[in-house]
């Protein structure tokens, strides 16, 4: 029996690989013979550059950087030597997880710390760079991130303006003379798990600026900032972005990423499973089991279970999915090819207790499923035999 491995992160309990690792020694108790491929995956949000590091070998590397309020952080970042790829992970460098945002402005906010990195990928020697955008703490729409590049942003003296939010205020021309002249030969995919413009009502200030501490009269500011800055981006390049699908993506570094570094923007899970091979791993496959924190009506936008469970329904493969909570809708995955999805926890507890213990409860949840379908494939080799030799009795 060969089973694939592939989960995503369990925020704040597990991260995929750790998740990975915890299936594994479910389904060895139940079944010591199986074949398991262990594949953590991710979808482009915080978390995905593990998953990509420990599903493809790459080196992580750290830098100093700044992050996404002017402050020091160590960032890391993925260098896969053989196809000479970098992966960056933008929330490694200006992540929601790693400030306060009740104790910054998000006009002070800036992906400078991105930009730092993709350096840092050039220096390397860089010929390909996968870019996730998720988890971001900024909306400078890649503002910071393209002067860390050697973009400059101009008032109307034509002064340099420093690589914050608020700068776009003041903003009247942007330069791009002096970006680095290597960004034209780095191939560039960014990885993104939602599909909203960077402006307007469904734009990256209205629905994520909340989260990121913006007032309901902020969000209306910081909009007319981010058309501002497009409007001046697209006086120099003759070309306007900002309605593409997932351009508002973190804060809009969805629209940073198409028109500074000429990227290519998809659905996160299809990119991390590109980079792994995932399709390769199917070969021969039993089994796919999957999860992560939460599977409801919303995962069917291009969740990590869900776009391994339409891959693997492709080549008739059962999917079964571990989440941490089934939310409301969740149902509507056995639609998009999974088998069976169970929740993580196994009777009423708190959910203090239920990150401590998310180790022993996903291995002993895979325990149970193998078990289950160990005997059921069983069930099924018999009535195969007894159909051939003619000893089907019908009552």
């Amino acid at each position: 029996m060969k089973i694939v491995i592939a989960p995503d992160s369990y925020k704040g309990a597990l991260s995929a690989q750790a998740a990975a690792v915890a299936m594994e020694k479910g389904i060895v108790r139940a079944f010591p013979h199986a074949i398991t491929i262990k594949c953590p995956m991710g979808d482009g949000g915080e978390g995905t550059l593990d998953a990509l590091v420990s599903s493809t070998g790459a080196a992580v590397f750290h830098t100093e950087v700044v992050d996404a309020f002017g402050g020091s952080r160590r960032a890391a970042w993925g260098w896969h030597s053989a196809s000479s790829t970098a992966y960056v992970e933008l929330a490694e460098a200006c992540g929601l997880q790693y400030v306060d945002v009740e104790k910054n402005s998000i006009y002070r906010s800036t992906t400078y710390g991105v930009g730092q990195l993709i350096n840092q990928a050039l220096n390397k020697g860089a010929k390909s760079l996968v870019i996730t955008l998720g988890g971001s703490a900024t909306n400078d729409a890649g503002a910071g991130m393209l002067v860390a590049l050697g973009g400059k942003l101009l008032d109307k003296e034509g002064s340099e303006l420093p690589p914050v939010t608020e700068s776009l205020f003041k903003l009247d021309k942007v330069d791009l003379s002096g970006l680095d002249q290597r960004l034209k030969d780095l191939q560039v995919v960014a990885a993104v798990d939602v599909d909203n413009p960077l402006l307007g009502a469904n734009g990256a200030s209205a629905i994520y600026g909340p989260q990121k501490g913006a007032s309901p009269a902020d969000v209306s500011v910081l909009d007319a900032l981010l058309a501002n800055f497009s409007q001046k981006v697209s006086e120099v390049t003759g070309v306007d972005v900002s309605d593409f699908p997932g351009a508002g993506a973190a804060g809009g570094m969805g629209y940073a990423a198409m028109a500074f570094l000429k990227a290519t923007l998809k659905p996160g899970i299809d990119v991390v499973m590109q980079q792994v091979n995932f399709n390769n791993h199917l070969n021969d496959a039993d089994l796919v089991i999957t999860g992560e924190g939460r599977l409801d009506g919303q995962s069917l936008a291009g969740k990590t279970p869900i776009g391994i469970a339409r891959l693997a329904s492709e080549r008739d493969i059962p999917v079964v999915i571990i989440a941490g909570q089934l939310g409301e809708g969740w149902r509507a995955s056995y639609s998009q090819g999974v088998s069976a999805a169970f929740s993580l926890v196994d009777g009423p507890m708190s959910l203090a207790e239920a990150i401590e213990k998310a180790d022993q409860l996903l291995s002993d949840r895979c325990e149970s499923i193998i078990r289950l379908f160990h005997a059921s494939s069983l069930s099924h080799c018999k009535l195969t035999k007894s159909i051939k030799e003619g000893f089907i009795i019908y009552s």
